[in-house]
């Protein structure tokens, strides 16, 4: 008879780790975004360190039309709408909900995960194309795309430990 493996066991702790970092990291770079967005803001000679040329800046993008709201919320509410907040602010949110999923490892929770980490990578590819359409490069932009494949990676592996572990249950009961 095979040992008894626990359901918090399923999904191995380097996993887990990783995508605690992962998301550890976003919040960093959403933080450094915020900082960066609202001090472009309010002074208008601000020059952040990400700022290295007319093409490659990052406050040019975060104080666009489309680092707010990622540039669809002004278009359902009012443009000072509390709805309106930078992308950072989502982002932030994002990352704080993956690390609060990371450590469950019921399936509809990692589903959940799996499913937000789809839905942030669709508006990764948005947002790139807008990047791309601005004729800018945003380094702190195309970090954040990078974070946010890393944790759907990490989502898929943790989908599939959970559901192998679940199957794995399903078959020991029939047996008995």
């Amino acid at each position: 008879m095979a040992p008894k493996i626990s359901k918090k066991q399923i999904v191995s702790i380097t996993l887990k780790q990783n995508a605690a970092y992962i998301c550890m990291f976003g919040m960093i770079v959403c933080m450094y975004a915020l900082y960066v967005e609202l001090s472009a803001e309010s002074d208008k000679t601000y020059r952040a360190l990400c700022d290295i040329s007319e093409t490659i800046s990052c406050s040019k993008v975060f104080t666009s039309r489309y680092g707010r709201g990622f540039g669809l919320v002004d278009r359902v509410v009012a443009s000072d709408s509390i709805l309106n907040q930078p992308n950072s602010v989502f982002g932030m949110l994002f990352y704080l909900l993956q690390i609060v999923m990371i450590f469950d490892v019921s399936y509809a929770v990692t589903f959940t995960q799996l499913s937000m980490a789809l839905m942030a990578n669709v508006g990764t590819v948005y947002l790139a194309y807008i990047l791309y359409t601005m004729g800018d490069f945003c380094v702190v932009c195309v970090t954040t795309y990078v974070i946010n494949f890393a944790l759907l990676v990490c989502a898929i592996f943790k989908l599939l430990a959970v559901a192998a572990h679940e199957e794995a249950m399903l078959e020991t009961k029939k047996r008995r």
